[in-house]
């Protein structure tokens, strides 16, 4: 990976669609989906290389893996990592391992981290139906923590399910980034991302990232025109070092993203952190051997 020649790194992107055609999500929850974002193709994730490398760009890849609280099958996690390590100049794999599976959850992130190169863990509470305090994702997370690797949370509303009666049963409270800060407090040198404006809880995202060291947040998921001010005032300020571009591809394109944050009043020296440098140093990228 030449980080030089790249103009950013987009922490949060999505594989949504396996070689064989298997979904990430149940019809049903992809239908809501596309009926909330708007319809938008599934690529594949060579075609995903190939989209970001022509915009000079790295991008986190992952899948969530919810088949305990939904019944539907996840993407293979090896199959992501194989599909970024042929890839290596541009995307960087995450992987998705459901906290219900406990202990057998933590020796899978082991061996995913030390045989398949996986950075970091991507979490749905409310798709995968948990709190994030709950101790039964704790020996997940202590693997994590180990290891030096990175539990990305989503928090706030989620647009999957939206529209469904009941939510497709998907409830919102588990995605309030209070439940973070004590995770943050139980693992101290866990490597957090709180993903997404985290409406409607925002300024409690805020608050978490700003008390503890360990804590940072994604701007995925949201076009930067919506950003709440609160939000856009701490990426300034104090959290210009914890804040990162991401886009949430591919329901958000990063072309869209980045127009958009081309117009937001973001100081000149604080858009290289936000677009590339603070993923750089959370991350541990380092440069290619030439």
């Amino acid at each position: 990976m030449n980080l030089d020649e790249l103009i950013a790194i987009d922490v949060h992107t999505h594989a949504e669609i396996s070689k064989d055609g298997h979904s990430s999500l149940s019809p049903e929850l992809f239908g809501a989906s596309a009926d909330y974002f708007g319809s938008h193709e599934r690529p594949t994730i060579d075609q995903m290389a190939a989209y970001y490398r022509e915009r000079r760009i790295a991008a986190v890849v992952f899948t969530v893996d919810a088949e305990h609280a939904t019944g539907h099958p996840r993407i293979s996690n090896e199959e992501v990592a194989e599909g970024c390590a042929a890839h290596p100049d541009v995307l960087i794999p995450f992987a998705g391992v459901d906290p219900w599976k406990g202990r057998a959850g933590a020796r899978e992130a082991r061996r995913l981290v030390e045989e398949h190169g996986v950075r970091g863990f991507k979490f749905h509470p409310s798709i995968q139906g948990f709190d994030p305090n709950d101790p039964m994702a704790y020996p997940l997370y202590e693997v994590i923590e180990e290891l030096g690797s990175v539990a990305l949370f989503h928090t706030g509303q989620t647009g999957i399910g939206a529209g469904v009666p009941g939510g497709a049963g998907i409830r919102l409270k588990h995605s309030n980034p209070m439940l973070v800060d004590d995770v943050a407090v139980d693992f101290p040198h866990l490597k957090i991302i709180l993903a997404h404006p985290s409406f409607p809880w925002q300024d409690e995202a805020l608050a978490v990232a700003t008390h503890k060291p360990s804590v940072y947040i994604d701007l995925s998921g949201w076009s930067p025109k919506y950003f709440p001010p609160q939000l856009v005032r701490y990426a300034n300020s104090l959290l210009k070092d914890k804040v990162l571009f991401g886009s949430d591809y591919p329901v958000i394109s990063p072309d869209r993203w980045l127009a958009d944050f081309d117009k937001l009043d973001i100081k000149p020296e604080v858009r290289p952190k936000i677009l590339k440098d603070n993923a750089v140093r959370l991350l541990g990228l380092k440069e290619s051997a030439k």
